[in-house]
């Protein structure tokens, strides 16, 4: 059988494969967004699998330290290393700030290590990992940073010694890990003005400042001026434990709450990112009814184009399924046409987008029939019309 479609759509062929490119941009950005929250998901859990943790332990009725802000004193880590299948804890902070590299600044989550414990960088593209106690840092290659390059985190500079990759917060952004005490300087230490202001407060305050009792307010001020906090405790269990086995001693004895490695995940997925899922879930519905009315008025305004061409072929005796069929054809063709441009496009962008962007395969082929439907669907209003032209119609034109 003669294909009219292909035919028709050959006679015009230039206008039909314009139609098709605009609208692959527009189901290029709809792939796009998609695969924005399918990089969320994969960062939220690149997070999880770098860190080499198979326990978070954080401040008691907190959703820390990704969720919620969570502070624990310093010496947990050494309660944690006795309670049966422990193999390893060590203590870590997570400071989301602005690291100044010469006169720019990037966004990045400052990270607080001990070496060789649970939160170090499990690989590196570059350089070292950190080796001393103060002003070295290990930074992700997306903050753009180069091995000996100095940055500049709060009041101190550090050296990059390393670098590492998908090194990134639940959020997106970079990783940047320096050593523990510098990290909780970082996060914790009040400035110069607050602390001054702070030991002059306290050297007015009659309770503290007592002429009878030497060396009290010297060890007030020497309290106050340390830091003895961090956000969590990352615990890897030994073989042969399961993670829930190893946590609810924790969280018995130690007063404190404790997330195996699904409830973390749980956490970032469903309460982390779930605002941002919905947001993109409320475009993606968007953009996909307004794809199909795109389809829709196209293959409309076509068909009424050729309301002429069709009377004739109702005359010669053609029957309303055949030009239903060529009808439906064209839209989808029209929608191939739009969802190859779309992943071209859609894979060209994906690395400039200032967030990871994911594009999985079984999401290209579900926006296929996503987008096969949809033309099936907007090309029955034309179908409407061409089924109701009079064949009288050619012989009065």
């Amino acid at each position: 059988m003669i294909s009219l479609a292909g035919r028709d759509i050959l006679q015009s062929w230039g206008k039909f494969v314009l139609t098709g490119m605009g609208l692959g941009l527009l189901i290029g950005v709809t792939m796009s967004m998609a695969g924005i929250y399918r990089g969320m998901v994969d960062d939220a859990n690149a997070l999880l699998s770098n860190s080499g943790a198979d326990l978070w332990v954080v401040q008691k009725d907190t959703l820390g330290p990704y969720a919620e802000s969570s502070s624990i004193y310093d010496d947990v880590y050494r309660d944690l290393l006795a309670m049966p299948g422990v193999a390893k804890a060590a203590n870590i902070t997570y400071l989301t700030m602005q690291v100044r590299l010469g006169q720019k600044d990037v966004r990045a989550m400052v990270v607080g290590i001990l070496p060789d414990g649970p939160g170090e960088p499990p690989f590196l593209v570059a350089g070292r990992q950190i080796t001393r106690s103060h002003y070295e840092a290990v930074a992700d290659m997306a903050t753009r940073f180069k091995i000996g390059d100095r940055i500049q985190i709060r009041r101190n500079e550090y050296t990059v010694v390393g670098l590492t990759r998908r090194m990134v917060s639940s959020g997106g952004d970079p990783m940047v890990f320096v050593p523990l005490k510098d990290a909780q300087e970082a996060q914790f230490l009040k400035d110069n003005e607050t602390i001054l202001t702070q030991r002059q407060r306290l050297t007015s305050n009659p309770a503290l400042n007592r002429p009878g009792i030497p060396g009290l307010l010297e060890a007030v001020i020497a309290s106050q001026s340390q830091n003895s906090n961090v956000n969590a405790a990352l615990v890897q269990i030994k073989p042969g434990f399961l993670p829930e086995e190893v946590a609810a001693p924790i969280r018995r004895w130690q007063h404190l709450q404790v997330y195996t490695r699904e409830q973390m995940r749980e956490i970032l997925v469903a309460k982390l990112i779930s605002t941002s899922a919905r947001q993109i879930g409320m475009f993606l519905v968007i953009l996909t009814i307004v794809s199909g009315a795109i389809v829709a008025f196209i293959i409309y305004t076509m068909t009424l184009g050729k309301i002429r061409e069709i009377a004739v072929l109702k005359l010669i005796g053609t029957r309303n399924r055949t030009i239903a069929s060529m009808i439906m054809q064209q839209s989808v063709a029209l929608g191939i046409i739009g969802f190859v441009v779309g992943k071209i496009v859609a894979s060209f962008l994906a690395p400039i987008f200032p967030k990871f962007v994911l594009l999985l395969p079984q999401d290209a082929l579900r926006a296929f029939v996503v987008v096969v439907v949809i033309c099936v669907l907007a090309s029955l209003l034309a179908i409407q019309a061409a089924l109701k032209v009079d064949p009288a119609d050619a012989i009065g034109a």
